[in-house]
This record gives C-alpha cells, sequence and structure tokens, in this order.
C-alpha cells in the first residue's frame, strides 16, 4: 500500500508581524492576499498568498507560550513546515504511522476548513511537514 501525495499545498513561514511581511509579499512580489484568519487551536494568525495550485502561508503567534512564538525564538523567522495535500489525511496518517513517522497528532485534526496532522521534525531531520485535506469548494 502506498499514499502519495496529491501536490504541495503551501509552504509555512513564521513570522513576528504578519501584516508587515503580507504587505511586503503583496508589494514587492506582486502577490495576492487571499485570506487572513486566526486558529485559536494553534495559536496562531495567518495570511495567505495562492501562486499557481500552491500557497505561502505567513504565521504569526498570539500567545508567547504558543509552539510557533517557541519557534521564533529559538530559529528566527523563516520557514516553519511545508505542506503536502492528500485525498486522505487519515489514510496518509495510518501510513506515515506503519513506516515508522513519529506524528505530532495521534489522529488527524479536524479545522473548519481542513483536516491536518503533522509528521514531527525530530522524523524528517529538522523539517515540519505538514498532511492536509482543504475542504471542497
Amino acid at each position: 500500500m502506498t499514499v502519495a501525495p496529491l501536490k504541495l499545498d503551501h509552504i509555512g513561514i513564521a513570522v513576528k508581524d504578519v501584516d508587515e511581511v503580507a504587505r511586503l509579499f503583496a508589494e514587492t512580489f506582486g502577490l495576492t492576499l487571499v485570506g487572513k484568519e486566526t486558529v485559536p487551536e494553534e495559536k496562531v494568525r495567518i495570511a495567505m498568498f495562492k501562486v499557481g495550485e500552491s500557497y505561502v502561508e505567513l504565521l504569526e503567534p498570539l500567545s508567547p507560550d504558543s509552539n510557533l512564538a517557541k519557534f521564533l525564538e529559538k530559529r528566527g523567522e523563516g520557514i516553519h513546515h511545508f505542506a503536502l495535500a492528500y485525498e486522505d489525511v487519515k489514510a496518509a496518517t495510518e501510513y506515515c504511522k506503519l513506516k515508522g513517522a513519529v506524528m505530532v497528532y495521534p489522529e488527524p485534526e479536524e479545522l473548519s476548513d481542513r483536516t491536518v496532522n503533522f509528521v514531527h521534525p525530530k522524523y524528517t531531520h529538522g523539517v515540519l511537514l505538514e498532511l492536509i485535506k482543504r475542504a471542497e469548494g
């Protein structure tokens, strides 16, 4: 059994100020902002830019005790994670676990418009990998 990703969904970039970096990306690189949202479960605020079939996601911590704030303190601003799109995140999670991957959540998390799980960076040589399926529509 193999579970293959459909595409690169997005690259997540940790930043201290989403609004400032979003303005820079729009003005300097001509990227179009497709939305901003707060994700209370992760204690982050995000801004999304669509680039072809993929996205660039800017992430700002909302709390000093969030995982993202700890990441910024330790590593500074920069690439935080990349995400691969799957048809079925639960199947992808089970496949990864079968192969020995260490998952952040035992089961995928159901958010309002997407299902996600993460492969722990200890398993992927320092890179946080997100498995994602966006809601249709």
